[in-house]
């Protein structure tokens, strides 16, 4: 079944948030939770998740602040510990008890956290270009474009800034996967075309890092507690946020790793490159 339905929840704090759902071919299939990446939303995931829903019910919220979930009037909420505990209301509210999970940057920090928080919520798990060392030169260079884009008076001024924006991230693209991902990022509100997301997503970004140690030894930990999780770690060939020496800190960490290495792409693969969807879905039904 392709096409997907509306899902609106209620969080503990009162947001209204959205989430697609794909049924799958039956109500006992087993679940996939897809989370997305800080900037990004539901739609990064419209193929896969077609692909995936001839298996599985797959579940793809917004985070607050994304897409159509409402955005939340104190910034400081715009952090992975209420992003988590929004997905346990969502997930309660539906009676699910286990899920795989695909999780995409942050929304691969989110899988760590979940499955830290809550033992046995997660079967598998695909890692979607993130490890728990998060290299300097790639968080910078996403800090420096979150919530300065825009607004552009049409969807050709869009196209061409992210195009300028990502280049390096998707050499290979033409003018059609460019319109594309533009489409996928922002989208058209009073006549202008603006990003997708409220822009105060940064301004708890910029509180972090005083001490990066403990934010280091925190993710490490949690990344630890996954060893138990068969876990494919999909790897941007380009990336620049994901190290070569920290996928190998994470494969003696976790018995159960398998690296999927996905060539010319940076971060982060948009998991509908050739033999990726398909890798994931047989991933998900050994």
């Amino acid at each position: 079944m392709s096409g997907f339905q509306d899902y609106f929840f209620k969080t503990g704090d009162g947001l209204t948030l959205y989430a697609r759902d794909y049924p799958g071919p039956s109500a006992q299939a087993p679940v996939v939770l897809c989370l997305h990446g800080l900037t990004r939303n539901s739609r990064d995931f419209q193929e896969l998740a077609v692909d995936l829903a001839s298996h599985f019910r797959v579940l793809v919220p917004e985070q607050r602040g994304r897409g159509l979930s409402e955005y939340d009037n104190d910034s400081s909420r715009y952090n992975i510990i209420h992003y988590i505990d929004d997905m346990r209301y969502m997930l309660q509210g539906l009676e699910i008890e286990r899920v795989n999970a695909v999780g995409t940057s942050m929304g691969g920090l989110m899988t760590f956290a979940l499955n830290a928080l809550y033992p046995g919520l997660i079967e598998r798990s695909v890692i979607n270009d993130i490890g728990p060392d998060i290299a300097t030169a790639g968080l910078e260079r996403i800090k420096s474009y979150v919530g300065v884009a825009g607004p552009f008076d049409d969807w050709a001024s869009a196209t061409a800034y992210i195009k300028s924006l990502s280049a390096e991230v998707f050499p290979l693209w033409g003018e059609a996967q460019w319109d594309h991902f533009a489409r996928q990022s922002y989208v058209e509100r009073n006549g202008k075309v603006v990003v997708d997301y409220d822009p105060r997503i940064m301004e708890p970004l910029k509180q972090e890092g005083a001490d990066s140690d403990a934010e280091s030894e925190t993710l490490w930990s949690m990344f630890n507690a996954l060893a138990a999780v068969p876990t494919l770690l999909v790897r941007g060939d380009l990336t620049d946020l994901l190290t070569t020496e920290c996928v190998a800190r994470m494969r003696k960490c976790h018995q159960q790793l398998t690296v999927l290495t996905v060539p010319d792409v940076g971060h982060a693969p948009m998991l509908n490159e050739p033999g990726v969807s398909s890798a994931i879905q047989r991933f998900f039904t050994a």
